[in-house]
């Protein structure tokens, strides 16, 4: 008994680090891409946009966001679980406190390298966010409610959320570029392979609730295929 019910206690602890490292890495990765200054990924473009407009730090903004999406969450009966409010609030710090330690890079040949640095780690980071299974993001959460409400496939509610945050940040002046391209056509394949590597194997069976119905799997709910 005592063998069996060691790892079980330990299980809570680990997915608790491993949620507050994803969180953690995932913000950093987020400020390293500002840095590399070559396009970003569609929220954060719109809350650059937002930021440019508003004089408000894009972290502050990017807490403020996911603020409000969640009150898109009452109506679409969402749950939000201890890992969505950690997501709303780590992330923004995080990429504030990125962002004042990252100086500007003039260079193209540091801020390529660093772009691809920053897509893997975002990779990386989703992957052990997701496999802690603390409750999706305040924008998983969107899409999944979406797609449970409106009976649309994930794919297409994700593609129309994301163009229509994509060019809604564009139109304010977010950043799109080649580092926009790259990180669609990365992320899927990274984030999937890192949340194999980051499964919690002794973790008791449940329904994720970042999962869509109909038997998707964590990689297909939330992320491209």
């Amino acid at each position: 008994m005592t063998s069996e019910s060691g790892p079980r206690r330990r299980l809570p602890v680990r997915r608790l680090v491993q949620l507050y490292t994803g969180l953690t890495l995932y913000g950093v990765s987020m400020g390293l891409m500002l840095r590399a200054e070559l396009g970003l990924e569609p929220w954060s473009v719109l809350n650059q946009g937002i930021s440019r407009h508003t004089g408000q730090s894009i972290g502050t903004v990017t807490i403020v966001s996911g603020a409000l999406i969640l009150l898109l969450w009452i109506p679409l009966r969402q749950r939000p679980g201890l890992g969505t409010v950690s997501n709303v609030v780590v992330l923004g710090l995080v990429m504030d406190a990125t962002l004042a330690w990252m100086p500007e890079l003039d260079s193209l040949g540091a801020r390529i390298p660093l772009l691809a640095g920053a897509v893997l780690l975002n990779g990386a980071a989703t992957g052990l966010y997701i496999a802690a299974d603390f409750g999706p993001g305040p924008r998983d959460g969107l899409m999944t409610g979406l797609h449970r409400r409106t009976g649309r496939p994930v794919r297409l509610v994700r593609t129309c959320i994301e163009v229509t945050v994509l060019a809604a940040g564009f139109a304010l002046g977010g950043s799109v570029g080649v580092g926009t391209v790259v990180y669609a056509l990365a992320i899927g394949p990274l984030a999937q392979f890192f949340l194999r590597r980051f499964a919690i194997k002794d973790a008791p069976a449940k329904p994720s609730p970042v999962v869509a119905r109909g038997g998707a799997s964590p990689e297909r709910a939330i992320l491209p295929e």
